[in-house]
């Protein structure tokens, strides 16, 4: 068994279809897709269209929840450039997404925790805003009741792979479309992925366990982050050209 996971494309088309092209070389026809696809100043209906005439089985993460719920006057830049862009069809589309979804009774799929959109799972911050991996005991708390070997998930944008005491995996693919951001909850802090590639996973079982291998993936980040300077999202076009935020 062998599968691809991607995650949080953030409407960067450009760095999906690399992604794609990447899977299909390693002969992977099996995929998952753990959220938040469209919000960003890139291309969220082309994104859109991509992942539905792939068919990619996919969930919904908190920021396509934010477009389907959030009125748009109140959305944040991200989310609005992104609504501003989709049709009805795309709309309908994300409304069709679970939440979390069991993928071959092998695969427990969520984009941030199992119970919650927002909450850093395999990541922790100190007070003073430093990113750091969270202590496994926090992990595993999130993950009682979850009884499928492989435990997939998003949100943060770092590839991080941990094993549970009791053999299970938790995997997060790092970040398809936006290898970096800042925020403000619960204190001031930046993820940097440190390169501008677009990342993904392989998960594969080797006998009685199983191998994960992070891909990191060349594509057009400077078309990209050129598009992000025209919409005077100067952060995005900085963390897309370089993995760091000037």
């Amino acid at each position: 068994m062998r599968l691809a996971v991607i995650a949080d494309i953030h409407g960067n088309d450009l760095a999906l279809e690399a992604v794609l092209a990447d899977i299909d070389a390693q002969g992977i026809t099996d995929i998952v897709n753990l959220g938040d696809h469209l919000s960003g100043p890139l291309n969220a209906a082309r994104t859109a269209d991509i992942l539905m005439e792939r068919a990619i089985s996919s969930i919904r993460g908190n920021h396509d929840r934010y477009l389907l719920t959030v009125d748009p006057r109140d959305m944040g830049l991200s989310d609005r450039a992104a609504f501003d862009e989709l049709k009805l069809e795309h709309r309908e589309w994300l409304a069709t997404l679970p939440v979390a979804h069991i993928h071959r009774q092998t695969f427990f799929l969520c984009h941030a925790t199992p119970t919650d959109d927002e909450t850093y799972w395999l990541e922790a911050l100190t007070a003073d805003g430093t990113v750091h991996r969270a202590a496994r005991s926090a992990i595993e708390a999130e993950a009682v009741g979850i009884d499928y070997p492989v435990i997939l998930c998003g949100h943060t944008h770092i590839p991080r792979v941990v094993r549970l005491s009791d053999g299970r995996l938790v995997v997060n693919p790092g970040s398809v479309g936006c290898p970096g951001y800042t925020d403000s909850r619960p204190v001031a802090h930046k993820v940097e992925a440190g390169s501008p590639h677009a990342r993904y996973a392989i998960v594969e079982q080797s006998g009685t366990e199983w191998d994960v291998t992070f891909r990191s993936v060349t594509y057009d980040w400077t078309a990209m982050s050129q598009l992000a300077a025209r919409r005077n999202r100067l952060e995005w076009a900085s963390v897309l050209a370089t993995g760091f935020i000037a």
